[in-house]
């Protein structure tokens, strides 16, 4: 791969973690969400005007532009439903492994082929991200609704991936992140004012503090996905993006100290290190 793509990978995935962990500090998660999405289509929009893109392109690509509003609809629903019912590090594992998702519906229904090194750089890299999360005692058949949810918010992740892969392919990523963010964003509106309907006696605070928390983590992580983006318009491999993008893990472990235990300062080192080997291999040999 590349040497530029790997570089704009992973320049994302340091920045990924930090609009994340903003998120989770907000009082209101549900309403983070919310507005996360409206600021990236508000980003969108404004970039796009600033570049001179023709939004009306979308409208020769709505097919692969609904999957990927679909796509990213079952991933943020399910996050937030598996992270309201279960353990985030027993299940953000789970959530994280969509490069294994890519690879079977690339290979069963894309015609694509990878080679033994690639499909190896791949599993290395979810492996780390799994065993730097992993604690021991956790048990994911105990609750099949929550590891159901963790599932399809994993295949959320893949199916918007593979999809935007297709869209930079003829749409900017201006413009990808307008329509979509655009059209996601009021479905997220009317689920978070059904939530508020449910709790009336909850107070909403909307202070100064409580707007930037909201509008940061959107500029954030619009360009976080801005340089994911690219990485497909330059022809990075969709599987192989997602991949390296799990570098973004070690980095949200430090950042949260979740899940920083005395007794695993090994396992969390041999992960780190699983899970680097597997970014290389996917850079020397994508």
């Amino acid at each position: 791969m590349a040497l530029n793509i790997v570089l704009l990978v992973l320049v994302s995935a340091a920045i990924h973690p930090f609009w994340n962990l903003l998120v989770k500090k907000n009082p209101d998660p549900q309403l983070g969400f919310m507005c996360l999405t409206g600021v990236m289509a508000l980003c969108g929009l404004v970039h796009g005007i600033f570049t001179g893109t023709d939004f009306a392109t979308v409208l020769d690509v709505w097919p692969l532009v609904g999957l990927s509003i679909c796509g990213l609809l079952l991933y943020g629903i399910c996050l937030t439903a598996t992270l309201r019912r279960g353990d985030l590090s027993t299940y953000y594992p789970i959530i994280r492994a969509s490069p294994v998702f890519i690879v079977v519906v690339s290979v069963l229904f894309l015609g694509e082929s990878y080679t033994s090194a690639i499909l190896v750089g791949i599993a290395m890299a979810v492996a780390g991200g799994f065993l730097l999360l992993y604690r021991r005692g956790t048990h994911f058949l105990d609750d099949p609704a929550t590891l159901g949810f963790a599932l399809l918010a994993m295949v959320g992740t893949g199916i918007y991936s593979l999809a935007d892969a297709q869209l930079m392919q003829t749409i900017s990523p201006q413009a990808q992140v307008f329509a979509v963010d655009g059209v996601v964003f009021p479905i997220y509106v009317f689920l978070w004012l059904r939530q508020r309907a449910s709790k009336p006696s909850t107070k909403l605070d909307m202070s100064g503090l409580s707007l930037i928390y909201l509008a940061i983590p959107g500029v954030l992580a619009y360009t976080s996905y801005y340089l994911i983006l690219l990485a497909y318009q330059f022809g990075g491999d969709v599987a192989a993006v997602t991949s390296i993008r799990q570098a973004s893990i070690p980095i949200s472990v430090a950042l949260g100290g979740y899940f920083l235990r005395e007794g695993r300062v090994v396992q969390r080192l041999f992960a780190a290190g699983l899970l680097a080997c597997g970014i290389i291999v996917i850079a020397l040999n994508g």
